[in-house]
């Protein structure tokens, strides 16, 4: 069960930063660790990602002062206050519900896109592309000059293509479609689908290195894919920052498709646990 309660405030340590937080995203790993999928002990907080308003600064911080909005993981989010150790300065055309969105989906997009090596030139098939993590990575790919096929439902093409996707059906004949798209093969591809079709993309890409998922975890060894999440995994949260100059730039948006008040933090689990968003739930904590 899920429930508002009173905990001790925390405070920054040296390099971190504390926020009084304004709004914090929710992502599946929030009902996952309250199920138990995740390990540890219950009760605990949620919230991995928050924007908010600097109140204290540790010592051996120098970027931001207190007053400054920023973006960043944590852990415990959904409260009051949270303590920072990664940030970055909230862009001028973005609001807090927006911020709070990005942190865990660019941090993701980014690490998947550096492990396959994505460049310039090469043709990046996506997926399962139409949640958060795929969103992002699309128009990070784009960013770097690569071609990017997105598999997605029709509801969630035209957006895809906004962003300079091209779109194609997930599911049976997957392969035959990609061909006809890319009849020079396509040279990597990140897997965030459902499960089940490891084997299919791997034929796509011709080679299973170069296939990377971060959802169909326990077909991967067998199918000799990479991998990324979990506690081993290096963290790529500088990527905050180019990812708070792309939206400047109009490069880079996230679309935030329901708030909710903390008090109703388990409707938007609930709606998260479901699937099928077409953008970011964010609670608002006021």
């Amino acid at each position: 069960m899920l429930q508002v309660v009173e905990v001790p405030e925390p405070h920054a340590g040296p390099r971190e930063i504390r926020v009084v937080v304004n709004a914090c995203g929710v992502n599946p790993v929030d009902w996952k660790i309250r199920q138990g999928f995740m390990g540890g002990d219950l009760p605990r907080g949620m919230g991995s990602e928050v924007s908010g308003v600097v109140d204290q600064v540790g010592d051996e911080v120098s970027d931001v002062t207190a007053g400054d909005e920023v973006f960043g993981p944590t852990s415990n989010g959904a409260a009051d206050f949270a303590v920072l150790s990664h940030w970055a300065h909230i862009p001028a055309t973005l609001d807090f519900a927006g911020a709070a969105a990005l942190p865990v989906a660019v941090e993701t997009a980014a690490r998947s896109l550096d492990l396959l090596e994505v460049a310039a030139g090469q043709t990046l098939l996506i997926n399962g592309g139409a949640g958060a993590v795929g969103t992002v990575a699309t128009q990070l790919a784009v960013d770097r000059g690569a071609r990017v096929i997105v598999t997605a439902s029709e509801r969630n093409a035209e957006r895809l293509r906004s962003y300079g996707a091209e779109v194609t059906p997930y599911g049976e004949g997957l392969a035959d479609r990609i061909r006809e798209l890319a009849p020079d093969g396509v040279d990597r591809v990140l897997d965030m689908g459902p499960g089940g079709a490891l084997a299919e993309l791997v034929e796509i890409a011709g080679d299973p290195q170069h296939v990377l998922t971060i959802s169909d975890m326990q077909a991967a060894a067998g199918a000799g894919v990479l991998t990324s999440g979990g506690s081993t995994s290096v963290r790529r949260w500088d990527a905050l920052d180019h990812a708070a100059t792309l939206i400047e730039q109009g490069k880079l948006t996230l679309p935030v498709q329901q708030t909710f008040p903390l008090e109703q933090v388990a409707d938007a689990e609930r709606l998260s646990q479901e699937g099928h968003l077409s953008g970011k739930l964010v609670l608002l904590v006021e």
